[in-house]
């Protein structure tokens, strides 16, 4: 089973990294919600932590509560869980999450779910940069198109959306991967980016601070 453990009322989830998003969407009860959108990409839950999220407008490091990965050196580590903790030394969970493979392969993730009656996603013509910042959890740009995501209550959910005047339902998940054959890397010229990075076929990782390189060596 790739759902490892699912606790509505702890609002976590954890599951193998091979799981795909989707598969946590249909996983999930009513009312609950991970932190990405309804959209398949490679390299399920794994790729997704390791390429530090998509589309959110939100710190989603702070959302992945623990890993277990596999080291360069082939050491298994545990890091975070279910409970948030005092830690001494590194968060190695929140170093994980967007090392894009640097630090090693996940193999188990948990995640916080967050509460919301209400779900919509819509798209409309337009450019991200011309949003600013929107207040919408989820923004994405799609060549001409712009995607907006928001769950909460139904007012909250209108006023984030409200940013795109015009804008049509989309009503079934999207799924991405057949754009991405060679993988998910990063560019600055791409048809499909969010508010951190171009998102293009086959292209690597972006570079790695040198004090980065160095821990990831320590491990």
């Amino acid at each position: 089973m790739p759902i490892l453990d699912l606790s509505p009322g702890d609002q976590t989830i954890t599951v193998r990294s091979d799981t795909s998003l989707l598969e946590v969407y249909r996983a999930l009860p009513a009312g609950l919600y991970p932190p990405f959108p309804p959209v398949e990409l490679p390299g399920g839950i794994g790729g997704l932590v390791a390429r530090g999220g998509f589309a959110q407008t939100f710190f989603f490091a702070a959302e992945v509560l623990g890993v277990t990965f596999r080291s360069p050196s082939g050491r298994v580590i545990r890091a975070g869980g279910r409970t948030v903790k005092n830690v001494q030394g590194y968060d190695l969970t929140r170093l994980f999450v967007g090392s894009f493979g640097r630090l090693g392969e996940a193999l188990e993730v948990t995640l916080r779910l967050r509460p919301g009656p209400d779900l919509r996603h819509v798209v409309a013509p337009g450019s991200l940069a011309a949003l600013g910042h929107p207040t919408a959890r989820f923004a994405w740009q799609d060549g001409d198109n712009v995607h907006l995501l928001h769950f909460g209550h139904a007012r909250e959910v209108k006023r984030a959306l409200a940013a795109l005047p015009q804008a049509q339902e989309v009503t079934e998940p999207l799924d991405l991967t057949s754009r991405f054959p060679n993988g998910m890397g990063v560019a600055e010229s791409a048809s499909l980016r969010d508010l951190r990075f171009g998102w293009v076929n086959g292209a690597g990782p972006p570079p790695v601070p040198p004090l980065f390189a160095r821990l990831a060596d320590t491990l």
